[in-house]
């Protein structure tokens, strides 16, 4: 309804299946979606994985900016649990998921997000959590706090930015990216 020309919805997916395959190759992993809307995206990674197991993180919100985790679903004991998300604000869901990870019995947790916010204290809270790694990728700026810290990570989307306008300008598919 915004606009009157053709537009490509990109998403993050190839490039960071990529990365995980790249680096996590080696590890038993698990996808986990950080709460019951996000299932559809974590499915989804997981298929790029080649069919990976799927958990999910059952939480509660009581308020805007506060959640608490109130169950797992699915086993990941003695799993590398990889949880994907759009977005992360506060990171509070994510550093809380990843602390019920772990106390489930999950080896090691990273999280993959495609906009990395991290307004507020974000940044401190996910350098405190269980979390291992927080890896985003470069579609808004992260703050010099996050640049700074050992926890987090920063995904170049240009390759597949590239890849886009290539098929653009070669007139073919564009959503085969996404196959």
């Amino acid at each position: 309804g915004f606009f009157d020309i053709p537009t490509d919805n990109l998403y993050g997916a190839p490039v960071i299946s990529q990365d995980i395959k790249s680096r996590h190759a080696d590890k038993d992993i698990m996808v986990v979606s950080p709460d019951v809307g996000g299932v559809v995206r974590a499915r989804a990674l997981a298929k790029r994985l080649d069919n990976a197991p799927l958990a999910i993180v059952d939480k509660r919100r009581e308020r805007a900016g506060v959640s608490e985790v109130m169950n797992i679903i699915g086993d990941v004991k003695g799993r590398f649990c990889v949880m994907i998300d759009d977005i992360a604000d506060s990171a509070g869901t994510l550093c809380n998921a990843a602390d019920a990870l772990i106390a489930a019995g999950a080896t090691d947790v990273a999280a993959y997000i495609t906009h990395g916010v991290l307004s507020g204290k974000a940044v401190e809270r996910v350098n405190a959590s269980s979390l291992r790694k927080l890896i985003i990728t470069d579609t808004i700026r992260a703050p010099q706090s996050a640049l700074d810290s050992d926890k987090i990570r920063i995904l170049p989307i240009a390759p597949l930015l590239g890849e886009a306008i290539k098929r653009i300008a070669d007139e073919s598919s564009v959503s085969s990216l996404w196959d």
